[in-house]
């Protein structure tokens, strides 16, 4: 059986397999549009990096596909409303936002004939994300990497959700790391289809520093872990030395911010800061965030490998289901 497309508004992707927004620039332009061209969607991280930057890394990313791009924008970003409509000036397909909830985005959404892809951890959120009009909800569960909004697991909190969203598409997130996990996401619990975003920082596409994969590639299960991030959200990443340090309380709180970046900020660290360095390779000093499965991931491959390979094992699962749901 072929894999169904994924359709959000008036776009279609005939392959159900979205590139989840990873901010700092992890998830640029240089990502996102091979996996718009591999027929899933691409998505730009929008969060804490200047409004016209992102405007011109939306524009170069348009310029170069015909395939769907998205930007991901926190809504726990101080500017978050300039984010969104800078987005929109430059043309983005669509909007995908979470860590928070606003009401707004959808009736601007609405103004500009922007499909808003709501990502949400709980079926109270999920119906009022679509009672308010998202074209599609993104249900993130606690294997994700970066900030959580729930300690459920994607299996345990997807049906419950599946249960109330009747109207939008419903897209798993969260651990997900090959295609018989989508697949069996897909046919055995009702997605429409599944965000990925870990797998696609171990591609060649993947424009951050070698260092950085490296500490991915490397990670064994015990080295994933929880940390408190400034948002006011748990986060998911790999245990470096800045990490033990923090978790020992050994660093020392910033006393004047650099980005001002945040609505609420409890200033304990700067996470702009500490994603940045481990961005660009500083991994003693960075802060490397990671889904819970990383250590399931043991080679780099390129954009159109990680398709081929999610495809074909997910159509595989199609033909005969229940002897490969749990293959690695």
């Amino acid at each position: 059986m072929k894999l169904p497309p994924l359709t959000i508004g008036p776009f279609t992707a005939p392959v159900p397999l979205v590139q989840g927004g990873m901010s700092i620039r992890v998830s640029t332009s240089d990502l996102a549009v091979p996996v718009a061209e591999c027929g899933g969607i691409g998505t730009i991280g929008g969060s804490s990096i200047p409004v016209e930057e992102l405007k011109a890394d939306i524009r170069k990313a348009k310029q170069a596909t015909r395939g769907i791009i998205a930007v991901n924008i926190m809504f726990a970003m101080k500017n978050f409303y300039n984010l969104v409509m800078g987005s929109i000036e430059a043309g983005v397909d669509m909007i995908v936002t979470g860590a928070g909830f606003s009401r707004d985005i959808f009736k601007i959404g609405q103004e500009t004939s922007t499909p808003i892809v709501s990502i949400v951890s709980s079926p109270a959120f999920a119906q009022l994300a679509e009672k308010m009009g998202a074209a599609a909800i993104v249900v993130e569960a606690k294997e994700a990497g970066g900030h959580l909004g729930t300690d459920v697991a994607l299996r345990d909190v997807f049906p419950e959700i599946r249960k109330v969203v009747k109207k939008v598409p419903l897209i798993a997130a969260g651990g997900i790391t090959n295609g018989y996990e989508m697949a069996e996401m897909m046919d055995k619990y009702g997605a429409d289809g599944v965000q990925v975003a870990t797998r696609f920082i171990l591609t060649r596409e993947c424009s951050v520093a070698e260092e950085f994969k490296q500490a991915l590639l490397q990670a064994e299960k015990e080295d994933v872990v929880l940390i408190r991030s400034p948002v006011g959200l748990p986060g998911r990443a790999i245990r470096t030395p800045f990490v033990e340090k923090l978790a020992g309380k050994e660093v020392e709180q910033i006393k004047e911010c650099r980005y001002n970046c945040l609505k609420k900020c409890d200033h304990v660290y700067c996470i702009s800061e500490r994603l940045i360095k481990a961005r660009d390779g500083d991994i003693e000093n960075g802060l490397v965030f990671s889904g819970e499965n990383v250590y399931k991931m043991k080679e780099i491959l390129t954009v159109r490998e990680v398709f081929d390979q999610f495809v074909s094992q997910a159509e595989a699962v199609f033909r005969e289901p229940d002897a490969l749901y749990h293959r690695a």
